[in-house]
């Protein structure tokens, strides 16, 4: 149960992370208030998973999920640019995540 807490923590980063760039430095209340909160589920998710899972594993699953998923987000919906090492990038982050699954318990 500790990976879906995990996995559902990763795509609330995504969704804090496109909203806080909605809200245009805490400038619009409901993109900002979406950041806040979905922020607070996101870390509590992350505690949560932390219980049985290694710091190491659990907080660099959590960011590379946000982190490779914020890059789509970006490029599919505000129109930022896709470059080859963009691309590159992406895919040695989800190797990594990959790597670390692999070699935890």
């Amino acid at each position: 149960m500790a990976w879906v807490y995990l996995l559902l923590a990763g795509l609330l980063e995504i969704v804090w992370a496109f909203s806080m760039k909605q809200s245009h430095g805490f400038t619009r209340l409901w993109p900002s208030v979406i950041t806040i909160t979905t922020m607070i589920a996101s870390f509590g998710l992350l505690s949560v998973a932390m219980r049985s899972l290694p710091l190491g594993t659990a907080y660099t699953i959590w960011t590379g999920i946000g982190a490779v998923g914020a890059f789509v987000v970006g490029v599919l919906f505000l129109g930022e640019h896709l470059t080859l090492m963009r691309v590159g990038a992406a895919v040695l982050i989800v190797s990594g995540l990959v790597l670390m699954k692999l070699s935890s318990s």
